[in-house]
């Protein structure tokens, strides 16, 4: 075997776990009984396992170097330290909307965090089946608001996540340029964006703030997977939600009323959450940005998994039609999606 081909089977490699439960028990997170490892599924970055032992439940999560899609994409894996710096600055904010971290093994590659199954549901698998209930959308409005308005230039935030080299990894790279790769059409139009977002340095970003990280109950909505967190441009993170919300409508299409609505209702607990800076500026970039993900989620690394080779050919047509002249304002570009959802 060839050196590079040694140095890439070594960054294939994911935490042993027999190695692991004896790193657990030396943290203290088990004890000398029994304990069991689960492998719990949804994402495509990481290992992730449900731990159960005497001593309790927690998850325990370790980062991929190769990301599980068709495409070839890999990413550094320093980036589980990103997310464990994430949540405890987002703790310090939003107390309780992010999972408390128990224990980490840098040397290792692994964090560890409470366990929140039990009275929590996943909010994209609610969306999937149609439940277009508001409070989850106003409550995730709310802490997203929050969290960039407490960081919202930030210095201290601003040099803690400088991690603009791993949002292009992750984000940038294979949605933007990826995409523009693939759509000639959008080319310009894709690669000004991505530039535009690289440059922008404004508030703490999670990268990938969607319906699948969150976790809904009766009275609250947890955060998780922050893994992509950059001090940047909080206009991505509003598109990157958005996105997924218009693209469950498009999924409803018969019936998108009800999950088009969630769309102004997070944008308006969000902007009251922020204040001053959820500005006219703000709102355009991030319709921007929202039309370029959602040709992303069709053409980029990260496909949706929901929808079917029609439905993407008329978001593609959808995206490509308003390129040229993107929308200014969200109720604009959600009154041109709902059109074009009734001429379906």
């Amino acid at each position: 075997m060839s050196r590079r081909a040694k140095k890439r089977d070594a960054l294939l490699r994911t935490v042993n776990p027999t190695d692991l439960i004896v790193q657990l028990r030396s943290a203290g997170l088990i004890g000398s009984d029994d304990v069991r490892l689960s492998p719990l599924t949804g994402g495509v970055s990481s290992d992730i396992w449900l731990v159960e032992s005497a001593v309790g439940r927690c998850v325990v999560k370790s980062a991929l170097a190769r990301l599980r899609v068709r495409d070839e994409w890999f990413a550094d894996v320093s980036r589980n330290g990103v997310e464990q710096a994430y949540l405890s600055y987002a703790a310090g904010v939003v107390p309780g909307a992010v999972p408390r971290v128990l224990a980490a093994e840098p040397a290792s590659g692994w964090f560890a965090m409470e366990y929140l199954g039990d009275g929590f549901s996943n909010w994209k698998q609610s969306l999937l089946q149609g439940d277009a209930s508001l409070l989850p959308a106003q409550r995730a409005g709310d802490v997203l608001g929050r969290l960039h308005r407490a960081s919202w230039g930030d210095p201290v935030a601003r040099a803690q996540f400088a991690t603009l080299g791993n949002f292009h990894a992750l984000r940038i790279e294979p949605y933007l340029l990826t995409t523009a790769r693939r759509v000639p059409a959008a080319t310009a139009f894709l690669t000004t964006e991505a530039e535009r977002l690289a440059g922008t340095s404004l508030a703490l970003v999670h990268g990938d703030y969607s319906p699948k990280n969150l976790l809904v109950s009766a009275d609250r909505v947890v955060v998780l997977d922050a893994e992509v967190a950059w001090f940047g441009d909080p206009a991505f993170d509003l598109a990157f939600i958005l996105n997924h919300l218009l693209l469950k409508s498009l999924l409803h299409h018969r019936q998108p009323e009800p999950l088009l609505e969630l769309v102004p209702t997070f944008w308006s607990a969000y902007g009251a959450a922020l204040g001053a800076n959820a500005d006219a500026e703000l709102e355009r970039r991030f319709v921007r940005l929202l039309l370029c993900l959602m040709l992303a989620r069709v053409h980029g690394k990260s496909p949706v998994e929901y929808l079917a080779a029609k439905p993407q050919e008329f978001v593609t047509r959808f995206v490509l039609e308003h390129l040229a002249n993107p929308p200014s304002t969200l109720p604009d570009l959600v009154r041109a999606w709902r059109t074009a959802l009734f001429r379906l």
